[in-house]
């Protein structure tokens, strides 16, 4: 479905904060701040943010790159995060970021207590609840944005 978006407004900006008031801006704030407030590595923080995109099937996520400092992941990292299983790119805490976002997004039931101890051996709870919290972000509206059509009617800052 293609929300209908009147002439000269930003899909983003219309459908987060206009048409429904109540709801949207509270989105768009949660959404920020898995950006503006996370602890986590931005490799970790990157490889579980494009997993989710890469399953959402996002055009504007899978297009996004979060920058920190200046900094941002290398060329061909999309393409690691898609083989995070078998990459040689990843350290054990990116690649289960990976995991981790791929089994919440299709399969939170199978986070057995196998999954559990390797991630606890890598991350603490509070890192764990954060990133917890940045992929409900990120499946939720990243599914919001492709299945209203926003996605392929939004361009990236510098694009």
């Amino acid at each position: 479905m293609d929300v209908d978006v009147p002439d000269g407004k930003n899909p983003i900006e219309y459908v987060w904060g206009e048409m429904v008031p109540g709801i949207g801006p509270a989105a768009a704030a949660l959404s920020l701040a898995v950006y503006a407030h996370t602890t986590l590595g931005l490799r970790e923080f990157e490889a579980a943010r494009l997993r989710i995109a890469q399953i959402n099937g996002c055009l504007f996520c899978l297009d996004w790159r979060t920058e920190r400092d200046g900094a941002e992941v290398e060329e061909g990292f999309a393409e690691a995060v898609a083989q995070w299983r078998r990459t040689g790119a990843f350290d054990e805490r990116t690649r289960l970021a990976a995991e981790y976002a791929e089994r919440y997004a299709l399969d939170h039931h199978g986070l057995d207590e196998e999954f559990w101890e390797r991630m606890t051996a890598h991350y603490s709870q509070r890192e764990v609840v954060e990133l917890t919290m940045c992929l409900g972000s990120w499946l939720a509206f990243g599914r919001l944005n492709r299945v209203l059509g926003l996605d392929a009617r939004c361009v990236l800052p510098g694009h």
